[in-house]
């Protein structure tokens, strides 16, 4: 089911919200006008006045790595906000958990941690799997979620009552650039090897379906459990294609998977291999991978006075992904909850689209408040790029870094490539 245009949105979110209140509400008639007072323009429960942010966001497992740079985006969004005035007149506060990787599965217990604090938007998860697992329970409370790292295309179709959100683009378009790269690159055998789940069959899938399109032959196509640990039976139907080119859509199950590549004859010195957002990360060790490509969502002009600041934040050392996404997430929440005069989830869901596109320029927290409180519409450009959102809430557009790695495992970006995001059907 698509997710309402923004006028249905409005719609969908005062009906959702008055049956929440009608589920819990008492049926003493004599406080009719505090009940009115305490509703927002769409019919839902006004918020408690302060904007509280949650973060689900990967301090365990296969994903810690990403985990410093996002949670240093979040607080220094909270930052500026705070030292710009706030929100409608109150410091914003923030509530943290831990999303994990699915394996085990903790995001639910932590989701409800971030609910008990009163969240009105909760930034995260990392891993699609993982915000897929929870977003039900997050949206069905009249909670905003808002990714800065899922990329499955199956968020675009689903029924999330107006509710989820992300700066991360849709896998559509990362398979698509990952692919051309590859033709590029002159292969035209390749093997895939991918998690099964949410996040890993999509962007497999998405990979094999634009290499096929371009005239090259996917030799082999397989997908492993996301809580594998032997990839024995995977790598050998690999090594048995005899590709000229393997692509990785895993997470740090790479350091895993590498080492039986290798001994199959089929490693990084063997053939080209290819990463992808999932994986790309500075910490293996134990073998070479001089000469791997890799993909991921980055900013086409990198903003060089955020960055700076972002590597001062505790615990981020090289790998920067999703920290802009993080950063842009909080302050596109913040801006809508001023557009809305209101921070309850509903409000803020309902906005969210509107102050990306189509209004006044704007590229700072404070600048776009103060347009807001001029009654002008913004259209927010962020530390990660451009913001603009379909109604869906995915980006219109996005870039990616195409990174190469050297020697000591270390990566380098070495070309930038944008493009819009093709519309799933």
């Amino acid at each position: 089911m698509k997710r309402p245009t923004q006028f249905a949105r409005l719609a969908v979110l005062a009906l959702v919200g008055s049956l929440a209140l009608a589920g819990c509400g008492s049926d003493d008639s004599g406080d009719d006008k505090t009940a009115s007072d305490d509703k927002s323009s769409t019919g839902a429960k006004k918020g408690d006045g302060t904007l509280t942010i949650g973060t689900l966001l990967p301090q365990t497992g296969d994903l810690a790595f990403l985990g410093p740079p996002e949670f240093a985006g979040v607080q220094l969004a909270v930052d500026d906000i705070n030292a710009a005035g706030g929100v409608n007149g109150k410091k914003v506060v923030q509530s943290k958990a831990d999303s994990g990787d699915g394996t085990p599965d903790i995001a639910g217990a932590e989701v409800d941690k971030l609910l008990s604090a009163k969240s009105d938007v909760i930034v995260g998860a990392a891993a699609s799997g993982v915000s897929v697992s929870v977003i039900d329970k997050i949206t069905g409370s009249n909670v905003v979620q808002f990714s800065p790292a899922n990329t499955a295309a199956g968020f675009d179709t689903y029924d999330d009552n107006g509710l989820y959100f992300r700066t991360a683009p849709s896998d559509i378009l990362q398979g698509e650039i990952l692919a051309n790269r590859i033709i590029e690159d002159d292969h035209s055998n390749v093997a895939i090897m991918g998690r099964q789940d949410f996040y890993g069959e999509g962007l497999s899938k998405r990979i094999e379906e634009v290499l096929k399109e371009k005239g090259a032959t996917v030799s082999e196509s397989t997908l492993y459990s996301a809580d594998a640990q032997n990839f024995t039976a995977e790598v050998n139907k690999i090594a048995a294609s005899k590709p000229d080119a393997i692509v990785l859509v895993s997470f740090n199950e790479t350091s895993k998977i590498i080492p039986q590549l290798i001994a199959k004859g089929y490693g990084p010195q063997d053939v080209q291999i290819y990463f992808v957002d999932g994986n790309l990360s500075d910490s293996y060790k134990g073998f070479d991978l001089t000469g791997v490509l890799a993909t991921s969502p980055a900013p086409a002009s990198p903003n060089a006075e955020f960055i700076a600041r972002l590597k001062k934040q505790p615990g981020v050392k090289d790998t920067l992904t999703y920290g802009a996404e993080s950063y842009d997430a909080v302050v596109i929440s913040a801006l809508a909850a001023i557009a809305g005069k209101d921070d309850s989830g509903t409000t803020i869901g309902a906005n969210i689209v509107d102050v990306t596109r189509e209004g006044t320029k704007c590229t700072e927290f404070k600048e776009c408040a103060e347009l807001l409180a001029d009654g002008e519409d913004i259209d927010y450009d962020g530390k990660s790029g451009a913001a603009d959102m379909t109604d869906s809430g995915s980006l219109v557009a996005g870039s990616y870094g195409i990174y190469e790695y050297k020697k000591g495992n270390k990566y380098d970006e070495i070309d930038n490539v944008s493009g819009v995001v093709p519309q799933s059907n």
